[in-house]
């Protein structure tokens, strides 16, 4: 079989949905971990932080150890599919684990927070470094890996989509509580609310339906008649306790209209159903694909001798730090919208709907890439996304509460450059592959390919260390309604021009990358007459 023949369709599907799983387990901890761990687990920021960084630094070995397991693995299906089969169950096992919220002392809850997400990072490892080897291995053309990896990375903003789009409505869903409301018009458009539960919940979120009205404690307001609410508020309910609240800026409020949410039964139930779909997923893209390209008969396993190869391999070495830039750009950006959106813009849902319109945009970005990178090269292309994304993201900082529609232009145009970035960086990786083979006559697929997984991991680690930082300098505790307000400055670094400075510091790095569009149809050409000499492009596995 010709391993530079094009895929079918079907197979570039079922490729993208094994992307599709593994982002609704990234991004789904990307942006909505944080939050959990502060506003409903109870955990403080600078914590959170710490545990990010350090979880996803140490995983760095696992990575590199898990592209080694790969190159040795043998199966009947293959070296990488059969990780696909085999982790599908357990990545939506702990990623179930990873939004439950167990009751315990303030120690007892680090110690499970840190044993429930280094075990995260190790079963992502196993699943998502063989997924994105398969890549390389499912044709030796560089061009239909383009192609390839712009389905992949529909397939990921696809389920990016679903988790980031549906996760906050499914909360509302199953964190609905049994509640006694009591609405009482005091003059036109405010109102006297008072809500008790027999149930205690430690974290509860009130809101209008439409997130429209703002809420204000009647305690507050009397020492403080001047006193702007929030549209909502969080707070621990006690079983029957009376709350009171101040609601205005909503004409005609009903009983009907209130939301009470129980966090932390919304939000473990809701991550249980995802669950279930990432598990589908991944077996759909286990029976759909096949490993085509594989390594010259003559190569002999050596560690060393691939461990050395990946040492000389410059191309590699560039892409492992510029996927680590980009991942810590986009990881800042996703891991601060809902807070961003909940204490800033005071809309929490409307935080869903920014991050559907993002993922729609990225999706359109994806599907550029193939066309773009064909006109301008990979590397030019990188360059200019980064420039391009960045420098838009930044006019974020003059966005204020009232400028919904502002910071939707903005977020989309810059989310569109944003996409840009991990479909040629996989794609990359393939290159830097066929680079090693070029060079030293060896091939390491899995090795290679480990450095998207830990740039993904440590980039998301330093990301959260970075949010924790700035959000522990501005004093930020999700559970204090008073250090929130202290803390929005900082909110709004986070979500404009910090991550622009990033973006710049990759473009700079991208401009060395050596290798252009005409030296890998140079090496392309050479690859496939190699493979054609020494018959491995018959080899098909099933």
């Amino acid at each position: 079989m010709n391993t530079a023949a094009k895929l079918s369709i079907r197979e570039k599907i079922g490729f993208a949905l094994g992307d599709g799983a593994a982002n609704i387990a990234w991004r789904g901890v990307s942006t909505f971990l944080f939050i959990f761990y502060t506003d409903v687990f109870g955990l403080q920021p600078a914590a959170v932080g710490l545990l990010m960084l350090i979880a996803r630094t140490s995983d760095g070995v696992s990575d590199l150890l898990m592209g080694v397991v790969g190159d040795r693995t043998r199966s009947r299906y293959g070296k990488f599919r059969p990780w696909i089969l085999w982790t599908a169950l357990p990545l939506g096992a702990i990623l179930s684990l990873l939004f439950t919220a167990p009751d315990l002392s303030p120690t007892g809850k680090i110690i499970y927070a840190y044993t429930t997400y280094i075990i995260f990072t190790l079963v992502y490892t196993a699943n998502n470094i063989p997924y994105g080897a398969l890549m390389a291995v499912m044709t030796g053309d560089d061009k239909e890996r383009t192609s390839l990896g712009s389905y992949r990375m529909v397939g990921a903003f696809g389920g990016g989509m679903l988790v980031q789009g549906a996760l906050l409505f499914l909360v509302a869903h199953y964190g609905s509580i049994p509640s006694d409301i009591q609405v009482r018009e005091l003059e036109q458009a405010r109102y006297e609310v008072v809500v008790s539960s027999p149930e205690e919940v430690p974290n509860v979120n009130i809101k209008t339906s439409n997130g429209i009205a703002l809420f204000a404690w009647a305690d507050s307001l009397a020492l403080d008649p001047e006193h702007v609410g929030t549209k909502g508020k969080s707070f621990s309910m006690a079983a029957g306790i009376s709350y009171t609240f101040i609601v205005s800026g909503e004409e005609d409020l009903q009983v009907a209209d209130i939301e009470i949410i129980d966090q932390k039964r919304g939000y473990s139930s809701a991550i249980y159903v995802l669950s279930v779909v990432l598990a589908l997923c991944l077996l759909v893209t286990f029976f759909t694909t096949r490993e085509r390209v594989q390594p010259l008969p003559t190569q002999k396993s050596s560690l060393l001798a691939d461990l050395a190869d990946l040492i000389k391999n410059k191309p590699w070495w560039i892409l492992l730090l510029t996927g680590l830039i980009f991942q810590v750009y986009n990881s800042i950006k996703q891991g601060i919208v809902v807070i961003y959106f909940t204490h800033y813009l005071h809309n929490q849902l409307l935080a869903a709907s920014y991050m559907v319109a993002l993922m729609l945009a990225s999706i359109a970005g994806a599907m550029a890439t193939a066309w773009l990178a064909k006109r301008l090269g990979k590397k030019r292309l990188f360059v200019y996304a980064f420039l391009f994304s960045g420098l838009v993201n930044a006019l974020l900082v003059f966005c204020g509460p009232g400028d919904a529609l502002a910071i939707f232009v903005i977020g989309i145009v810059s989310e569109f450059g944003a996409a840009i970035f991990p479909t040629l960086f996989f794609a990359m990786l393939g290159d830097a592959a066929d680079y090693s083979e070029y060079i030293n006559g060896r091939r390491a697929t899995g090795l290679v390919y480990s450095a998207g997984s830990f740039s993904t991991k440590f980039g998301g680690g330093v990301a959260g260390a970075i949010i924790g930082l700035v959000l522990a300098a501005f004093h930020y505790n999700g559970q204090d309604s008073s250090a929130i307000e202290g803390a929005v400055p900082g909110i709004i670094m986070l979500m404009s021009w910090i991550p622009a400075l990033i973006a710049l510091l990759g473009a700079v790095l991208m401009g060395i990358y050596p290798l252009n569009q005409d030296k890998m149809d140079a090496i392309t050409l050479e690859l496939n007459r190699r493979r054609q000499e020494a018959g491995t492009l018959s080899t098909e596995i099933k």
